[in-house]
């Protein structure tokens, strides 16, 4: 009786670890209560229940994921929605920065490579070009923190964002529909169709179709409603082959092309000496005299084949990516040379894109099938890449092509990995995995036409190293976990392209040791669900790039080390059978060890760090850009059961600390705390098979400038308005 009671003082303390633990233990016990569905993932390479598994992880699916996706966003949509997890662009609806417990890289080189993978349907999406595909018509989206280099390889140091496809199934014709209007003439119509072929082959057809007027003046050029639109389809075909139970193979073909507005970048919009707003914003105009548009056209396919030879499984996975061509093009500065608005010392028009990428991916594992305490995976991994990249810059006035740089990169690496499974006791598992990695490198300059390039034009790099990670899970009771873990993590060097009278630069390989713990619980009957995890890492010869200064050049360096430590905690459930509610949140505290490390200030922003004797700014102690200390997230779901359907209201709210936008802190360049809510009202019926709501996004029409360029003046750009919409959805 002792040992019991301290068992559910456990479970009562880790309930009580957010304040909802205690509404959500008070409910009637005699009154029928839902439970939560379970929860599984494949945050290890095989699917096993959240609860067991030794990985800080999130999963969004169903619900979740349709309300954040209701009003047209695009993958953005993530940053801030889980514990510990950023995403940002400067490039709009392209090219996505990820950041996990504050690792990330803010380069928006077409050849950088970031600590945070993104793998969608086992294929991981190597360039930042190619993590932007829109999310649609998928299962779920997993979100591991953590060094992941043991099974899912390359540059994983700060963890894997992982999406997987709604798959074929032989059962049945079903599918569904989905059609949002919105604020600014903003659609979103996305559908899916399972089609079973014959009794061994299936099909299933997804597409996505969104669509933004331009709603943004240009008070230079006196043109009406001349920006912030966008064109974007997506489609994905699919196939299952099933001819036995002992083999089956997916095959999966996509793409992608949007067009429309570029990032707008707003010249002095912070108002000096402070973070705020420049006196007299208004998101709807802008005074620009430099062309703005991107477009996009990637596509890929892959093929996952799995054999079942008994005591063990087989896997084959085979991977292709393209971009076929890729243009960003801007006005820099953000303003005009007359009209403003403030200060501009001098104009700056560029372009950047990708004229080819291909990329090429295979792995085979093996897994076992055994019965006993001990169970492994095995495999062995190929990745290759080829880039060819161009920068351009423009006369202002003329918008004339004034100098090209074009690069290209090729980037080849293979690995051979595996992992081990022991079950110690019915209560005790210990897990260990290890892989090797050689990357290799080879970067040149194709050509540059009017940029005066000084140092080597070509540059070869490659690494060999082994990371490993050793973990124990062990279960209190059926219904609580502990786990522990140490990993390690590697990204291999990154090579940054020159530009004029700057060299091409080289950043040694990074690697990474974390530990971390945590307990995960099933609470109250599974009608909620908890989990708290406390970590630690050291990052050691951290990729870091500088940006600015002065002057519009990028380059790259190394941090002798990088220290970061914090907290993180989930809970859901529900609190009447009618009432769900859930709140998440994470503390990241991330600092720069490198006092021999200097950078460029700002032209016109206000320095707060040591500012040394060469006029170069001290970066030693501050946090890494982008690393919010704090995030947190609040849902809460009231459903009212009628004769023929359900009414519901539904609100979502997320808050981030503020954050430093570079390497530097400085007053005007630091983004304020930024806090966006979400309600969403709606009636379904059919048991769920048509639902018909209205939304809100924004809801409070918070403003906050969100990202800003350097080298000029105050330039900055700033988070999405309001949005108002109805979305009608339908299955079949």
């Amino acid at each position: 009786m002792i040992k019991l009671s301290k068992m559910h003082q456990r479970v009562l303390a880790l309930s009580a670890i957010l304040p909802i633990g205690s509404a959500l233990a008070q409910t009637d016990a005699a009154t029928p209560q839902p439970q939560l569905e379970t929860v599984t993932v494949t945050a290890q390479r095989r699917v096993e229940n959240i609860k067991d598994v030794p990985v800080s992880v999130t999963m969004l699916s169903n619900e979740k994921l349709d309300v954040l996706l209701s009003g047209g966003q695009d993958i953005r949509f993530l940053a801030g929605k889980v514990p510990s997890l950023n995403v940002e662009s400067s490039n709009g609806r392209t090219f996505p920065r990820f950041y996990i417990r504050g690792y990330g890289n803010t380069d928006f080189s077409n050849f950088a490579s970031q600590p945070v993978s993104l793998i969608y349907d086992d294929v991981v999406q190597e360039n930042g070009i190619l993590k932007g595909y829109p999310v649609f018509d998928v299962a779920g989206v997993e979100v591991l923190r953590g060094p992941q280099g043991t099974l899912f390889g390359r540059n994983t140091p700060a963890g894997v964002v992982k999406f997987e496809s709604a798959k074929p199934n032989l059962d049945k014709v079903e599918g569904y529909y989905s059609l949002s209007w919105a604020t600014h003439n903003t659609t979103s119509l996305e559908a899916a169709a399972n089609i079973p072929l014959s009794s061994e082959w299936a099909m299933r057809v997804s597409t996505l179709r969104q669509h933004r007027d331009n709603f943004v003046d240009n008070t230079y050029t006196n043109e009406k409603d001349a920006l912030e639109g966008y064109n974007e389809h997506a489609e994905r075909v699919q196939f299952l082959y099933k001819p036995s139970t002992t083999f089956n193979a997916l095959f999966n073909v996509h793409s992608r092309t949007t067009d429309g507005s570029a990032r707008l970048f707003r010249a002095n919009v912070i108002k000096k000496g402070t973070n705020d707003l420049a006196d007299g914003y208004d998101f709807t105009k802008i005074a620009t005299n430099g062309l703005n548009f991107q477009n996009l056209k990637t596509n890929g396919a892959n093929a996952r084949l799995s054999w079942d030879l008994g005591s063990v499984k087989l896997f084959s996975v085979t991977g292709y990516e393209g971009v076929d061509s890729y243009l960003t093009h801007g006005d820099i500065d953000g303003g005009t040379p007359n009209a403003g608005p403030g200060f501009i010392p001098f104009q700056v028009e560029t372009a950047g894109g990708i004229n080819q990428l291909k990329q090429y991916s295979q792995e085979f594992r093996v897994e076992s099938k055994n019965a006993g305490p001990l169970n492994w995976q095995a495999g062995v991994y190929y990745f290759k890449e080829s880039v060819e990249a161009f920068n351009d810059t423009f006369n202002t006035t003329s918008h004339a092509l004034s100098s090209r740089l074009i690069s290209h990169q090729n980037n080849t690496a293979y690995a051979a990995f595996g992992s081990v499974t022991y079950d110690v006791s019915n209560d005790f598992t210990l897990r260990g995995g290890l892989r090797y990695t050689h990357d290799q490198k080879d970067f040149r300059t194709v050509s540059a036409w009017n940029v005066i390039q000084v140092g080597a034009t070509a540059v070869d790099e490659s690494k060999n190293k082994a990371n490993w990670d050793l973990s124990g899970t062990y279960k209190l009771n059926k219904d609580v976990s502990t786990y522990a873990r140490v990993a390690t993590g590697f990204r291999a060097p990154s090579i940054a392209a020159a530009s004029s009278s700057v060299p091409i630069t080289v950043a040694d390989a990074e690697t990474i040791t974390s530990i971390e713990a945590g307990i995960k619980a099933d609470l109250f009957n599974r009608r909620a669900r908890a989990s708290l995890s406390v970590f630690n890492y050291e990052v050691k010869n951290q990729q870091l790039t500088v940006v600015g200064g002065n002057s519009n050049v990028t380059k790259l360096i190394n941090a002798a080390k990088t220290a970061g430590r914090g907290i993180e905690g989930e809970i859901e459930g529900f609190v009447t059978p009618d009432f769900k509610v859930s709140l998440s949140g994470s503390y990241n505290h991330t600092e720069i060890k490198d006092p021999s490390l200097y950078v460029q200030k700002c032209a016109q922003c206000t320095i707060t760090d040591p500012i040394g004797a060469n006029g170069l700014v001290s970066i030693n102690g501050n946090p890494l850009p982008q690393a919010a200390k704090y995030i947190v997230n609040a849902t809460a779901r009231y459903n009212w059961p009628l004769a023929n359907g359900n009414l519901f209201v539904l609100t979502d709210w997320s808050y981030r600390s503020k954050i430093n936008y570079f390497l530097y802190e400085s007053v005007e360049f630091t983004g304020k705390p930024l806090t966006e809510g979400g309600v969403r009202v709606g009636y379904n019926w059919a048991d769920g098979k048509y639902e018909l709501a209205g939304y809100v996004r924004n809801v409070t029409n918070t403003a906050r400038v969100i990202g800003g360029i350097d080298f000029n003046n105050l330039t900055g750009f700033v988070n999405e308005p309001r949005q108002f919409g109805v979305q009608f959805r339908g299955g079949f």
